[in-house]
């Protein structure tokens, strides 16, 4: 009798081979070969395994000679298997290529794999593998909005200016308010997570009424200074930016980047401005919120706290956003902005010829 030769593991083996036989997203067949592999370093003969894995003897010495001949790389990949190629393939390739980027189906907006296979009457798995060949992604698409502002160049640098090369004796402070944040209560308890299954909530939910942040982050420290308000108007603007004149050293000068939001313009806004000599207004330019770091912070409140969040009033809504922006404060992390002005513009110039053409 043939004695299949003996394998040993090391404990980074074993623990990849455990976890492919576990079979989370793992393919059916590395799950088997995995079983086989673990089972015959147990001392397993090939007959028991094949019995234990519901495979046949045979398979089970093929993997096992294959794991012992090569490792773990011997079991993870099929050998290539010889054939002869389709003489059309080049030929069926181009002409899906060039359908999914260049053609729409009459009754939709974009190909999925079985529509334009019974258009070009091919195999659908065929179209889905040369669009994982070159990258294509029908189904999905990447939102833009390019900036019209006439001084678009002129504010850019001078707001990436500030973010990189802070002028001294000065703080740097990015500003904004997020508004109309909701209190929303969905209208059935989720389930909590679990393995194997993920946290639920329902689609629908209860509205308490909205609140709105006000919010300025100290570029030098990541410190944030903020106050939730009923409205967004010019006058709670003026009593958000008397509280950053209160909670700043007064003898520091203010840079304060913001938004072209009208109220910030507001005649009563310039006449406070006037009054207080050590603030010092940048504007982004116009649909360029990517440009205010805020915004970056407001979507991490969102993201971590809003979203997913149940709420019953409004007061417990502002309650859960002080107590994040408290913890933030606590041990605050200044987000640090890298980008060159000069790169950018390259990439807008890029976006617009593009555009254009």
């Amino acid at each position: 009798m043939r004695i299949a030769p003996p394998i040993d593991l090391t404990d980074d083996v074993r623990a990849t081979l455990e976890s492919w036989s576990r079979g989370r997203s793992t393919p059916a067949r590395l799950v088997a070969r995995a079983k086989i592999v673990l089972l015959a370093a147990q001392g397993m003969e090939n007959r028991t395994i094949a019995e234990r894995v519901k495979t046949t003897k045979p398979t089970v010495g093929h993997w096992r000679s294959q794991f012992a001949k090569f490792g773990i790389a011997g079991i993870e990949k099929d050998a290539a298997r010889s054939g002869r190629p389709r003489k059309d393939r080049v030929d069926v390739e181009r002409r899906i290529i060039e359908a999914t980027t260049q053609t729409k189906p009459q009754n939709a907006t974009q190909w999925s794999t079985r529509t334009l296979a019974r258009h070009l009457r091919v195999d659908h798995v065929l179209v889905h593998r040369v669009w994982k060949a070159h990258g294509l992604q029908p189904h999905r698409v990447r939102y833009f909005k390019l900036s019209n502002d006439k001084h678009f160049a002129e504010k850019l640098v001078d707001v990436a200016g500030l973010y990189l090369n802070p002028p001294e004796h000065a703080l740097v402070l990015s500003a904004d308010e997020k508004s109309q944040i909701q209190a929303l209560d969905r209208t059935q308890p989720g389930l909590p997570i679990k393995r194997g299954r993920c946290g639920t909530m329902t689609h629908d939910y209860k509205r308490y009424g909205t609140t709105t942040l006000f919010a300025a982050i100290d570029m030098l420290e990541g410190k944030v200074i903020s106050e939730c308000m009923d409205r967004h108007r010019h006058q709670e603007w003026i009593k958000f930016l008397e509280k950053i004149d209160q909670q700043t050293p007064p003898e520091l000068a203010l840079h304060l980047i913001d938004d072209n939001y009208s109220a910030h313009k507001h005649p009563k806004v310039q006449k406070w401005l006037k009054r207080h000599s050590r603030f010092h207004i940048h504007f982004i330019p116009t649909s360029s919120s990517w440009l205010n770091v805020i915004e970056r912070f407001f979507r991490d409140l969102t993201d971590k706290r809003i979203r997913r969040g149940a709420f019953t009033s409004v007061d417990e809504l502002k309650e859960a956003i002080f107590d994040y922006i408290e913890h933030h404060n606590q041990s605050p992390v200044p987000f640090v902005w890298t980008a060159q002005a000069d790169k950018i513009l390259e990439k807008v110039g890029r976006a617009r010829l593009a555009l254009n053409k």
